[in-house]
């Protein structure tokens, strides 16, 4: 054990002593400050001079101080506890700041995912004879802008050469799915009408659940589970109480509800695909994280390769004769300029179709971005509740389109839903003693 030895006179010893235990634990902590204070060989400037030591040493009224057990078993704990709860507090500060992160992120892709059904109405007007020009302008479209950016962002620094050499074969993948999400939905839609897409689309949240489930391994609290059908169960009360909603699944057949369903089933696959190439470039980037511009650059690159090996499959659905397509596509790009003999009925372009496009973007970057910092179900969740927004947006006076009134079960629907996302966040966040 250390010994110092010190003159009394030189410690700040307090004049009256109420409890004795109590200031010997107060003395014991003024002295071994005061020793290490005069006796650091490095502190060259808090040394005492050498007179001092000579006149403790000469001096024969002395304290001498040993550290026990307790005292050094005391001061331990209080360091472990003190570290203990600043661990803690910061943990909770990173959560507080990651929730209000995404709660930021959903509201934007609320918006975003409003403005982008109703601009899709829209950009429909001047291209109304030309849907399909309007997909592969979007198709083709993005990998231009997204690889423009994806360019900037890596002579700036924050793509590095680890991101873009991240295995291919995932990116692949989700240009293949999406290729083929397009193809069976392009080919649904063209039978199936008006608000049976809508109703049938909410399949795609119970197939978010199942995919995180069985490739996640993630499992939700039964909350979660009864708040996500409560979104639907809003989605389809909303919608199917507007007219024509039976008649048109009624009238469809069953072979086109289930192709539209399977549709959905690979756009939600396509979103855990998403979810699982995140998390394992954390794994790949040593804790890094892959830059979001990255997946949609070369997913989108590799949709819009498969996009067109299915053209002739889907320009046939479309009514367009693979022979045609060129023709097609150039007359389809004169309404788009609206300019020519062929501008005729194309009021609102180009101006309506580039801001779908440009919305339409805005939105898949902020949807990437939501699945990216939370998960694939609350990133569904942000997109379809922009569903019954939109339907009220289009009760709005919008150019070009006629007004139209609320479905009966509005307020209904949208109240159920509403109480579903509620249901949904209440949720406990993990603590160290239940993670």
């Amino acid at each position: 054990m250390a010994t110092s030895h010190c003159r009394p006179s030189s410690l700040p010893i307090p004049r009256s002593i109420p409890n004795p235990r109590a200031s010997r634990h107060h003395l014991l902590r003024s002295i071994s400050c005061h020793h290490l204070a005069t006796s650091n060989p490095i502190n060259g400037g808090i040394l005492s001079p050498p007179s001092i030591g000579r006149r403790i040493r000469r001096s024969h009224d002395t304290v001498a101080v040993r550290w026990g057990p307790q005292v050094k078993r005391s001061t331990e704990v209080n360091c472990y506890s003190e570290a203990r709860v600043s661990a803690d507090d910061l943990a909770a500060a990173e959560r507080r700041g990651m929730a209000v992160q995404i709660a930021v992120a959903a509201m934007a892709t609320v918006v975003l995912g409003t403005a982008n059904r109703v601009l899709y109405k829209l950009a429909l007007v001047p291209l109304k004879e030309y849907p399909f020009f309007l997909a592969q302008l979007a198709t083709f479209g993005y990998v231009v802008v997204y690889f423009s950016i994806l360019y900037i962002r890596q002579q700036a620094g924050i793509v590095t050469a680890e991101m873009l050499s991240l295995p291919q074969a995932p990116f692949l993948a989700v240009g293949l799915i999406e290729a083929l999400a397009a193809a069976s939905g392009m080919a649904a839609a063209t039978v199936l009408s008006g608000a049976s897409i809508p109703i049938l689309s909410q399949s795609f949240l119970v197939w978010q659940l199942l995919l995180s489930a069985v490739f996640l391994r993630r499992q939700y609290r039964f909350n979660q589970i009864l708040g996500c059908f409560l979104v639907t169960a809003g989605v389809v009360i909303t919608v199917a109480s507007g007219s024509g909603a039976n008649a048109s699944l009624n009238g469809a057949g069953i072979f086109w509800s289930l192709l539209m369903i399977i549709s959905f089933l690979l756009q939600a696959a396509d979103t855990v695909l998403k979810e699982v190439i995140f998390l394992d470039a954390k794994k790949q980037l040593k804790g890094g994280s892959v830059d979001l511009f990255v997946v949609n650059s070369f997913g989108s690159a590799y949709q819009a390769v498969f996009m067109c090996l299915l053209l002739p499959f889907l320009s046939k659905l479309w009514g367009v004769p693979f022979h045609l397509l060129p023709t097609y596509l150039r007359n389809g790009a004169g309404c788009f300029l609206n300019i020519g003999s062929l501008s005729a009925g194309c009021d609102g372009a180009p101006v309506l179709p580039l801001l779908f496009v440009l919305v339409n973007m805005a939105y898949n970057i902020s949807l990437l971005h939501l699945l990216k910092i939370s998960s694939a179900v609350v990133s569904s969740l942000a997109s379809t509740f922009s569903v019954p927004l939109s339907i009220y947006a289009f009760t709005l006076p919008l150019p070009y389109i006629a007004a139209s009134s609320l479905p009966g079960g509005f307020v209904t629907g949208a109240a159920v839903l509403v109480a579903g996302l509620v249901l949904y966040c209440l949720t406990p966040p993990q603590t160290p003693s239940n993670r």
